[in-house]
């Protein structure tokens, strides 16, 4: 079938601290290509703070020792044969672009003190977070320094240096930008940047916008963002927030959706190792928005949570089981349908059944209609009987199905075709 209409982006993303020395990175970029991923994202490579977080950026333009081959080596070379690599596989590649904060023993705290916010006793501030259930735990990051992107006297030069950070890294062969945590830097700043970056050419910005209002989200979509994050990987198949806020922000922007992240717990530690529900998240959160992202390890059942500070190449685990084949039927079936690269119009509908989940997904251009029906139940099989509202017209005399081969199976009747994934 010949693709005639945009597709949205499926990234692998590529946990550095878990594998070291870029050249270990290239060794995965052929079974990444091979799993049909367009993008590979790493997380921050630069030369980290005290703390040793990849999220604590002391040096932007150096690079983090422990993704070195050896203490000498020129990073920006070794980086470079790793875009290069990724480019002649056709993989485009996404970097970590941090700009609410950077370290706290990062050099422009002292030569660019008023890039930053400060407490009321002068000293430079670091963020912090409030737990929602209590308002007396607040939790301070005290390794980072908070960037004042909105007030800074300073602010056009601070601007400035962001924008020849992406510049710079635009140069080295970056392909698109994931800005962390985007709905805490104004979105001025990011319509600054959007805009200069494309006027070099062609580049991708995709917001990180988990735990962001629905008016901050607003104001990044407008911003100029192809991408924003949706929470999909929490929905329940029940409740009505996720599909509000997939309906809302789809009107500004495509968005991603993923089974798990670098920050979340691992989906197979969570199911107690059982592949099917990893299977149906994974699918699930290939055909519901127009991108799909998928960490390092998922593939294998990996259980121990990447982590930011902590997580060394000692940490790769043996494969608890295999789903790279699957993995690479779902991007390509994902590839294939206009309908499963585009934010659209989606709803449930009702089923007598209250264990299963019936939702229906229409093309923008009116074009195609898929039903996905979803066991809710992870323990037990089901049965649902189709009516005229939820039985496709071309699904040729099926009346009803039993989601009864797995724990979770999920099921898909497209217009194009019947595809069983039990």
């Amino acid at each position: 079938m010949a693709t005639t209409y945009p597709t949205g982006i499926r990234i692998y993303n590529l946990f550095p601290r878990l594998l070291g020395p870029m050249s270990r990175w290239i060794e995965h970029l052929g079974r990444i290509k091979d799993m049909e991923f367009d993008w590979v994202f790493v997380n921050p490579f630069h030369y980290p703070g005290f703390s040793g977080s990849l999220y604590a950026v002391k040096d932007y333009y150096r690079f983090n020792p422990l993704f070195l081959s050896r203490p000498e080596a020129d990073g920006w070379r070794e980086f470079g044969r790793f875009i290069r690599a990724a480019h002649d596989l056709s993989l485009k590649v996404m970097m970590d672009l941090v700009i609410n904060h950077t370290a706290i023993d990062c050099e422009l705290t002292r030569t660019h003190p008023d890039w930053y916010l400060h407490e009321a006793d002068g000293r430079i501030k670091s963020p912090s977070c409030i737990d929602p259930a209590d308002a007396n735990k607040v939790t301070v990051w005290g390794d980072l320094a908070e960037i004042d992107n909105s007030g800074s006297p300073d602010r056009q030069a601070l601007w400035d240096y962001w924008n020849r950070l992406v510049q710079t890294y635009m140069e080295a062969g970056i392909d698109g930008f994931r800005c962390d945590a985007a709905y805490q830097v104004p979105g001025e700043l990011w319509e600054y940047l959007i805009s200069a970056a494309r006027s070099r050419g062609p580049v991708l910005f995709f917001a990180e916008t988990l735990g962001a209002t629905e008016e901050k989200i607003v104001e990044i979509a407008r911003s100029g963002f192809e991408y924003v994050s949706n929470s999909s990987k929490w929905w329940d198949f029940t409740a009505e927030w996720c599909l509000k806020q997939h309906d809302m922000t789809r009107k500004y922007t495509a968005s991603v959706s993923f089974p798990e992240t670098h920050d979340t717990p691992r989906l197979s530690q969570e199911s107690g190792g059982n592949p099917e529900i990893c299977k149906q998240r994974y699918l699930f959160a290939a055909l519901f928005s127009t991108g799909l992202m998928m960490p390092i390890g998922y593939e294998y059942g990996f259980r121990r949570q990447l982590n930011v500070v902590h997580t060394m190449p000692a940490d790769w685990e043996d494969p608890g089981y295999d789903l790279t084949g699957f993995i690479r039927q779902v991007n390509k079936l994902k590839a294939g349908y206009r309908i499963f690269n585009e934010d659209n119009p989606t709803g449930l509908i009702g089923s007598r059944n209250p264990e299963v989940a019936v939702l229906k997904k229409t093309s923008l251009d009116d074009q195609q209609s898929a039903w996905l029906v979803i066991n809710k139940n992870p323990h037990c099989p089901q049965h649902i009987r189709l009516n005229a509202q939820t039985s496709p017209e071309h699904a040729k005399g099926i009346s009803e199905l039993s989601l009864d081969k797995s724990p979770s199976p999920l099921r898909l009747e497209s217009q194009a075709a019947k595809l069983e994934y039990l």
